[in-house]
């Protein structure tokens, strides 16, 4: 599917989403059920064992449909009040606006919604975040020898002719999209346009996700890309120290600091609040967060727990981050038709 389809799809469901509301009859009271059933749009390969260690640990069945953050809020758009989903766990907060703003999640309680800081879940709580990722430059060790003198502190720099054959970057990725979404509620959508027309004049060397752009910048394709920082670290893990590349986290602010969050809500029709109040406290106890810190390398969205060695505190990082609202990352179909537009998206 590709992502202007995503768009097609995103618009129509919310347009029958609202018909659904205002001409059809109220769905039936949902029926209870003892399976909990998760759309994720975080992949099988990162939470699976999480989701498996949770119904070892509680007795809860658990089924979960996977896909990407878009195409599963694409689908919550299109089967309303009468979805079988109970969770929406989503890769980034993009999806999960989108979601909210069709009248699909409830709201959240406050023994929930008080364990995760208010610039980690949503204004209108009805989601919270359950990890952290930063978007950082990651670069080629043997082109770059000193990032803080050789690399930019602003991601607007990187439109440079000096940088022209340099970057590699992912735009049909979901973060790299919230990143653009971001952009453009920081910015506004002429600069975000201008900034998207310097990279293309630069002729960036596109990857399909962050991972082949990490692995790109490392075997020396190109000397930076634009990624989430926990993507080094997998293959620092695998590979050791002798690994090629790096990241280097922008100190001077704006949409390249940009500190995201993957988040879960639950569903305004679920049967099973219960048992969906327990997946999203599990996701938040000490177990989960650690889970996301050891097996992931993202960040907790609670104190204390103990990061991945080399990864930078999160309050070093606070201070330069962009300080946005996550509400506003929910006009992805804003940001894929920009980017459709471009010709920078298929």
């Amino acid at each position: 599917m590709s992502f202007k389809s995503i768009v097609v799809i995103l618009l129509s469901g919310l347009m029958l989403t609202l018909a659904a509301c205002s001409t059809a009859e109220a769905p039936a009271e949902p029926v209870e059920t003892d399976t909990l059933v998760i759309y994720s749009g975080r992949k099988e390969s990162l939470v699976g064992p999480l989701i498996e260690q949770f119904e070892a640990e509680t007795g809860i069945n658990v089924e979960v449909r996977w896909g990407g953050t878009g195409e599963i809020a694409a689908l919550l758009m299109e089967e309303g009040a009468n979805s079988p989903a109970d969770i929406f766990f989503a890769q980034d907060p993009g999806g999960l606006g989108a979601v909210a703003n069709a009248g699909l999640l409830t709201e959240l309680p406050a023994d929930i919604l008080n364990q995760v800081p208010e610039n980690f879940r949503s204004n209108d709580n009805q989601w919270v975040g359950i990890s952290g990722r930063a978007r950082v430059i990651v670069y080629n060790t043997d082109a770059i020898s000193d990032p803080s003198t050789e690399l930019p502190q602003d991601i607007w720099d990187f439109t440079s002719p000096e940088w022209k054959g340099k970057i590699g970057w992912p735009p049909t990725n979901g973060s790299f999209q919230a990143m653009v979404t971001a952009m453009r509620a920081e910015w506004g959508e002429e600069k975000t346009k201008e900034w998207l027309q310097g990279i293309q004049a630069n002729e960036p060397i596109v990857y399909e996700k962050n991972t082949p752009t990490v692995a790109g910048t490392a075997a020396g394709e190109v000397e930076v890309g634009f990624v989430n920082h926990y993507y080094l670290y997998r293959f620092l893990a695998e590979e050791g120290d002798g690994f090629a590349a790096r990241n280097h986290f922008l100190a001077g602010g704006g949409p390249g600091s940009l500190l995201m969050v993957a988040g879960a809500g639950i569903m305004e029709s679920s049967a099973n609040r219960i048992n969906a109040e327990k997946f999203i406290n599990y996701m938040l106890s000490a177990d989960g967060q650690q889970y996301f810190t050891d097996s992931t390398y993202e960040y907790p969205v609670i104190d204390g727990i103990e990061t991945v060695e080399g990864l930078p505190p999160l309050a070093d990082l606070t201070g330069n981050a962009l300080d946005i609202d996550v509400s506003e990352y929910s006009d992805l179909a804003g940001t894929v038709e920009m980017l459709g537009e471009l010709g920078i998206l298929p």
